[in-house]
């Protein structure tokens, strides 16, 4: 076959259509296992930031600073255990940040679960549980009395990961973000 404009964009074409064929299925057969996983995440994240609880409503979607947040009402007997939180921040030094922060009903919080992250290994990833106890200072305080702020530098009583200012002052943000709308939830 004669090398030709016509025969090289023909060639070209046919090898597009074949790769977006292939882009296409690809995502068709991981659309659902990636959704069951991150379902599956956001539910033990519930419940492990919460007080034991039966039942979760549907999560309240709120829009702010281009993104949304989720709040989740956890109650047993009709009675209202818990408030749960799905919140970010865009602070992080590897991008954005995705938590989960549940309250009790007087706005002390139970626990703090990261979703998602792309912070430094061995650095800024030690705002996981399982690589650090970072997160565990925020666990029984109140926001109220205790400031949501990196200590060292003058903001607030949050003890950052050495070397890790930025992703401290990231999760700490977005706990922040958190208790600013569970207040604006309740007053609601």
């Amino acid at each position: 076959m004669k090398s030709s404009l016509k025969n090289m964009v023909s060639v070209l074409l046919l090898i597009s259509l074949v790769c977006a064929a292939a882009i296409g299925w690809v995502y068709d057969m991981t659309k659902d296992p990636i959704e069951e996983a991150k379902a599956a995440k956001t539910k033990a994240a519930l419940s492990e930031v919460l007080p034991a609880f039966e039942s979760v409503s549907t999560p309240e979607e709120r829009a702010i600073d281009g993104d949304k947040i989720k709040i989740y009402k956890a109650s047993t007997k009709n009675a209202t255990v818990g408030y749960a939180i799905e919140t970010f921040s865009n602070k992080g030094f590897g991008g954005k940040i995705r938590l989960m922060v549940g309250f009790k009903p007087d706005g002390t919080i139970c626990g703090t679960s990261v979703i998602s992250h792309s912070e430094t290994p061995g650095l800024g990833d030690k705002i996981d549980k399982s690589k650090s106890d970072f997160s565990k200072q925020f666990d029984g305080k109140h926001p109220d009395t205790f400031r949501l702020g990196i200590k060292k530098n003058g903001e607030g009583d949050v003890d950052a990961i050495t070397a890790s200012t930025i992703s401290s002052t990231a999760f700490t943000d977005a706990v922040k973000r958190a208790y600013e709308q569970l207040q604006a939830y309740m007053e609601d």
